[in-house]
This record gives structure tokens, sequence and C-alpha cells, in this order.
């Protein structure tokens, strides 16, 4: 919401209406947890059994079979990465960020699951550890791992540039990337990318005006978020043209970095782990 002055006369109970105290939309106290400790455990023997690269500006694939983690790497340099899921047995089911955010929170971590879409709606992966969990909150209300933000995309850079066309945006590498590992066109394609989840970007709102904004990444070389499989994954990555996301999106002029991506085997699955079930709503609808 930007800060200009209200059309209407502010009532007489506007600070009373203000003060009204917020009520957590969905308490998840009754959401199933995962023992975190129990995936961490089996990370102490874990055998590497694929690497792929996202080159600078473009995306790339991968499968993870469930029970295996896998690891996002800054390997050069800050970069931030654009993450999209599906599973892959079914490539309808994709990740959901927006319900994803509304269970967990804008800002993912350790332990966080990410959901996938209606109407199977389950976990698909579960972070198991991020090296920049140090972070937290900045003084701007800034935290990394968002699900906040969509993807930068040509039609959004084609609105705010008068007509300017960039074709490397993440959208666009997701769009290219997923086309080729499911050997659909671009234009059958397309409609399957959707909101990411924001690996290593620094992002808020801003506290006067309500934007949405992006801050140079704290990620270094070396630093790693990793996930476990909870069910077959198709994952894709986009090595955003944004760079580390310190000053503009949708450019050539930044310096940006490949990001690595490890797949692992463990010697055994967490304790008592078992792959989640499709929702068990009936979707009846009240029929």
């Amino acid at each position: 919401m930007k800060s200009t002055p209200p059309l209407t006369q502010i009532p007489a109970d506007a600070d009373a209406r203000k003060a009204v105290g917020p009520v957590i939309c969905y308490p998840v106290d009754s959401l199933p947890r995962v023992d975190i400790a129990a995936y961490r455990q089996v990370r102490d023997h874990l055998d590497l059994v694929d690497t792929v690269i996202a080159a600078p500006r473009d995306a790339v694939t991968w499968h993870v079979p469930a029970g295996h983690f896998f690891r996002i790497i800054c390997s050069e340099g800050p970069q931030v990465g654009d993450l999209n899921l599906f599973n892959a047995r079914d490539l309808s089911e994709r990740f959901y960020s927006g319900k994803t955010r509304a269970l967990n929170g804008t800002h993912l971590g350790v332990g966080d699951q990410l959901f996938s879409t209606f109407p199977a709606m389950r976990p698909m992966a579960t972070i198991t550890h991020d090296a920049l969990d140090w972070y937290g909150f900045d003084e701007f209300g800034g935290a990394v791992h968002d699900v906040i933000g969509t993807r930068c995309d040509p039609y959004t850079h084609n609105l705010l540039s008068n007509g300017g066309q960039y074709h490397h945006c993440c959208h666009s590498n997701l769009t290219r990337a997923f086309a080729e590992a499911s050997g659909k066109s671009l234009e059958e394609a397309e409609p399957f990318i959707h909101d990411v989840l924001n690996v290593f970007m620094c992002t808020g709102f801003t506290r006067d005006t309500g934007q949405y904004f992006m801050k140079a990444s704290p990620v270094r070389p070396g630093d790693y978020l990793e996930f476990f499989a909870e069910i077959d994954l198709l994952g894709a990555l986009s090595a955003c043209p944004g760079g580390d996301c310190g000053t503009e999106h949708s450019s050539d002029n930044i310096a940006c970095y490949p990001l690595v991506v490890e797949i692992y085997k463990p010697a055994s699955l967490p304790v008592g782990w078992v792959a989640p079930r499709v929702n068990g709503y009936d979707r009846s609808h009240g029929a």
C-alpha cells in the first residue's frame, strides 16, 4: 500500500480499529511436524549420486528419488536461485508457494516443509540444513529463502521497460529447462512453471509503503540449502539474472554465477519416515 493521504474522512474510532490484535490465520499446533533430528542423523552417511549445474542466467533440472537429499550450493560467488518442484510421477502436482507461506511464514528454514498444490497438498520436501540460518531478520525486515516473491519474468519486464524483450528471466529459464526435461513444447511447458522458493535471496516488505524489496544476498561460496525429498521429485532451478539481487532484475549487466545441485543417497532412512500420502479431503465440496 502506497503512503498517500486517504481520500476518505478518518473515522473517530480509527485508532481503536487499528489497535485490534491479530489472529493467526492458520494455527499450526495440529500440523504434523517432522522429527528433524531423525532427518539430520542420517546426513552423516551420504553418497553423492549426481551433480548438475545451473549456468548463470540459465536453468537446469534434475530428478531426486523419495528418501534422497539434494543441496543447492553457492559455488563461485553470491547468487540467488529460483526453485520449482514437481512430483516426478505426476507433473500436475507441483510446489505451492502460497500455502507453504501460509503454513510456515514468509521465509523458510530448517524443519520447514514445501507443500504441493491441490488436491494432493502434501509435503514435497523438507529443509534439513541451511548455511544461512544465522541471518534471521535484519533491521530492514529482510530475511533469506522467501516464498513471497514470484519469479522474475519477461512479461513484467516488458511492462516496466516500455516494451523491452528479455529472455533470461527466471520464468523463461525455467520454462526452457522444464520443456526439455518433459518433452513438452515451450507453449505446453510454460503453464507448469509456478511461483518459486527464492533460494538465498534476501527480501522483505518496506514498513512505510509495504513494497516488496530485495537486497544483496549474504550467501558466499560454500554455503548451501539442503532438502530431503519426501516424494519422487523433478527439480528445476534458475540462476537468476539478478545475481545476488542487490541492484536490479532482468539484466545482463550484473555479475552472475552458477549454482550447483548435488543429489545424495543416505545409507538409511530417517527413523519412522513414511512417504506422505495425498491429502485426505474427500473432494465432495459439499455437493
